[in-house]
C-alpha cells in the first residue's frame, strides 16, 4: 500500500495488551486519514452515552497520506477523542514531530484505551507498544517530563500537571510547546494515567508517482513562495501580525467580547512582540512557511505566542503588559493548558465579579494576578478549581452563563463575530464548538483571500462556509497545515494525495469525503444529546451590538444563515442529515448505528 500504512496500534491500558491491527482500505479512502479516520474511530468505539473521563473514551492519534511525506507543511497529525469540556466529538491537530515518527514507524492510527492503574508512559516502535511505569514523571511539568523520556530518532508528547488535575481544558504537548491544544484532551490522557508517548520511526512512506508527486510539490512551492501570506507577513510576524489588523476592523475582542476594540493593541502587537522579545523564527516539521516564534523575556526564552494567544491572554483580560502575557504562554505550555480556554474563562471570571455574582480580586487589567491564576487553574488551587472546569460550568454556577463566550461549551477565538457575519455562522455550527479551525472566514471577510466578501453581510456565506469547512476536514486528514491554503488549494490536494497513494482524486472527491466527515461528526454529537439550540452564539452577539469602532452596530444574524446552511447541507430544519444526504456520502450504513 502507498500512501497509507494500513496498520492501527491498540494499546489497553487497562489491561495491558497490546495489538496491530489492519484497517480496512476502503475506510482509508473513505476518510483520509487523520481527522476523517479518528471521526471514525470515535463513532464506532465510543459509547454517546459514556463518560469522557472514563475507560471508555479513547485517544485516537491519527497521521493522514501527507504526514510525514516531504509536502510543504506535511508535518501534521490529529488527536480525536470525545472532550471532557464540551461532551461533543473532538479532535485537536498539532504541528509535532510526534505524528511524523508515529507515522514512520509504521502506523496510520495509535489507539489507547482504558486506564492504568499507576501512571505509566508508552515506548512505540514497528514492532509494537510497551507500556512503562511513570511514577517518576509524575507531577512533573512537559519539557522536563520529556527530557526523561526523549531519545535519539523518536519524538515524544505528554502532559503536564494541568492533565494530571483534569483540567477540562488541558492539553498535550512536545518540548517546543507545539500542542494537541483544545477541548482538554490532555485531561482525558490524564485520567487514563498515562504521562507520555515516545514514538520511534525511520521507515519513511513510499510514494506511488515520484515523478508526478516531485512535480506537484516544485509547482506547490512556487506558489507558497508568491503568497505574500506565506512568503512575507507569516515568517515575518507569525499569527501575532493579525493583532492590529483585527483591532483596526473593531474585532479584536477585548473586555471579554464587551468591545471589539483595544486602545492598547499596539502595546500587544506582532510589531512590538518582534521588537522587543524576538530570537529566530521556527517552523514545524517540513513547513516552508516557518510562522513560530521564538521568543525571550528577562525570565527565560520559549516558543510563542500567537496570535489567539496575546486576544485570550491579553486584549480579553484588558492586559497589556506583554512580557506578563508571554510569560502566561511559557507557563500554560509547561503545565499544558490551551491558552484560549484558560484566558478566555479567567475573562469570564472577571466579568463576574465585575456584576458581583463571583468574589474574586480578579480584574479587567490586572497583570500583577495573571501568572498565579494560570498556576491555580493547573493545581486547582482555590478558586483555580472552579476555573479548571472552563467558562460554561463557571458562568452557570454562579447564575450568569450568558457571560460565558462559548459554542457547546468551547470558548471563543479571537475574532468578535459581530464583525464577521460568516465566523459567527462557522462558531455556531462547528462540531467540536466554537472554532476558527474548521472554515475559517478570515480570508474572504477580512483579508480578500481569495476574494473580499461584505463582512457584514449574511446572505448567501452559507454556502460559502460549508465549502470551507470541507476544505479544513481534508487539510486536517492529509496531514497538512490550513495555512498552505492561502497558497494552494483542493486542485493541488488531489495533486498530491493521487501521487502519493496511486489513487485517483479530483477535487471533487476531496469535497466529497470533507463532507462524509462533516456529517459523521454530525452525528456523533446527534447522539451525544445535541440539537439545533445548540448550534447557536451567547445573546450578546445576538442582540447586544458593539458600541465603538469599525464594527460597531452589528450583531450576528444567526437564525437567517443557520436555516440556510442546514438546506445547503441537506439537513431538515432540526439540523439532521436527511437518508438522501447520508446515502450520497455512503454514511447509511453507520448511521444506523444510532438506532442500536
Amino acid at each position: 500500500m502507498y500512501g497509507w500504512t494500513g496498520r492501527l496500534l491498540r494499546v489497553d491500558l487497562t489491561s495491558s495488551n497490546t495489538i496491530i491491527e489492519e484497517i480496512p482500505p476502503e475506510i482509508l479512502r473513505k476518510f483520509l486519514g487523520g481527522r476523517g479516520l479518528g471521526a471514525y474511530l470515535v463513532y464506532t468505539e465510543v459509547p454517546p452515552e459514556s463518560d469522557p473521563l472514563g475507560a471508555e473514551n479513547i485517544l485516537a492519534f491519527c497521521t493522514g497520506a501527507m504526514t510525514g511525506v516531504r509536502v510543504p507543511t506535511g508535518g501534521r497529525s490529529s488527536l480525536s477523542t470525545r472532550s471532557p469540556l464540551t461532551g461533543a466529538i473532538h479532535d485537536s491537530n498539532a504541528g509535532s514531530q510526534f505524528g511524523v515518527r508515529l507515522r514512520w514507524a509504521g502506523y496510520d492510527a495509535l489507539v489507547v484505551s482504558g486506564r492504568a492503574d499507576s501512571p505509566v508512559w508508552i515506548e512505540i516502535t514497528a514492532q509494537g507498544a510497551q507500556i512503562h511505569p511513570a511514577d517518576h514523571l509524575w507531577g512533573l511539568e512537559i519539557p522536563a517530563a520529556l527530557e526523561k523520556v526523549q531519545k535519539r530518532g523518536a519524538a515524544a508528547v505528554a502532559i503536564g500537571p494541568a492533565g494530571e488535575n483534569q483540567v477540562l481544558f488541558s492539553s498535550i504537548a512536545d518540548e517546543h510547546g507545539r500542542s494537541y491544544g483544545r477541548g482538554g484532551v490532555g485531561a482525558v490522557m490524564g485520567s487514563k494515567n498515562l504521562k507520555a508517548l515516545v514514538a520511534f520511526g525511520q521507515q519513511k512512506p513510499e510514494i506511488a508517482d515520484k515523478k508526478v508527486f516531485d512535480f506537484v510539490n516544485y509547482e506547490a512551492g512556487k506558489w507558497i513562495h508568491a503568497s505574500p501570506r506565506t512568503s512575507t507577513a507569516l515568517p515575518e510576524f507569525g499569527t501575532s501580525v493579525l493583532v492590529n489588523l483585527m483591532n483596526w476592523y473593531g474585532v479584536l475582542p477585548t473586555r471579554n467580547f464587551q468591545k471589539g476594540e483595544f486602545r492598547q493593541a499596539e502595546n500587544i502587537s506582532g510589531e512590538r512582540l518582534k521588537e522587543a522579545f524576538f530570537v529566530r523564527r521556527g517552523a514545524c516539521w517540513g513547513c516552508p512557511i516557518g510562522c513560530k516564534r521564538n521568543t525571550r523575556t528577562s525570565r527565560g526564552q520559549g516558543e510563542g505566542p500567537e496570535y489567539e494567544t496575546l486576544y485570550a491572554l491579553g486584549s480579553s483580560l484588558e492586559i497589556d503588559d506583554l512580557e506578563t502575557i508571554i510569560e502566561a504562554n511559557y507557563l500554560c505550555n509547561r503545565l499544558g493548558m490551551d491558552t484560549i480556554s484558560c484566558g478566555a474563562t479567567i475573562a469570564c471570571a472577571m466579568e463576574l465579579a465585575e456584576h458581583g455574582a463571583l468574589e474574586t480580586d480578579l480584574q479587567f487589567g490586572r497583570a500583577d494576578l495573571l501568572l498565579q491564576t494560570v498556576e491555580d487553574i493547573a493545581f486547582r488551587r482555590g478558586l483555580g478549581a472552579e476555573l479548571a472546569d472552563g467558562s460554561k460550568r463557571l458562568a452557570a454556577r454562579h447564575g450568569m452563563p450568558e457571560v460565558a463566550i462559548q459554542t457547546k461549551g468551547l470558548e471563543f477565538p479571537a475574532y468578535d463575530p459581530r464583525g464577521m457575519q460568516g465566523q459567527g455562522l462557522l462558531y455556531a455550527t462547528s462540531n467540536r464548538g466554537a472554532c476558527h479551525l474548521r472554515g475559517n472566514m478570515l480570508g474572504p471577510e477580512l483579508l480578500g483571500a481569495p476574494k473580499m466578501l461584505d463582512r457584514h453581510a449574511y446572505r448567501g456565506k452559507a454556502g460559502i462556509q460549508i465549502v470551507l469547512q470541507h476544505t479544513d476536514a481534508v487539510i486536517d486528514s492529509l496531514g497538512m497545515c490550513k495555512f498552505v491554503n492561502y497558497a494552494i488549494g483542493d486542485d493541488f490536494f488531489a495533486r498530491f494525495i493521487s501521487a502519493v497513494t496511486g489513487i485517483h482524486y479530483e477535487e471533487q472527491d476531496l469535497q466529497l469525503a470533507g463532507e462524509r466527515i462533516w456529517n459523521l461528526e454530525r452525528l456523533y454529537n446527534l447522539r451525544a444529546g445535541f440539537t439545533r439550540e445548540d448550534d447557536t452564539l451567547p445573546p450578546r452577539f445576538l442582540n447586544q451590538p458593539l458600541k465603538e469602532g469599525a464594527s460597531a452596530g452589528h450583531i450576528v444574524h444567526l437564525q437567517e444563515m443557520l436555516t440556510e446552511y442546514y438546506r445547503f447541507r441537506g439537513w431538515d430544519e432540526n439540523g439532521i442529515p436527511a437518508p438522501k444526504k447520508l446515502a450520497a456520502l455512503g454514511l447509511t450504513e453507520l448511521a444506523a448505528i444510532e438506532k442500536g
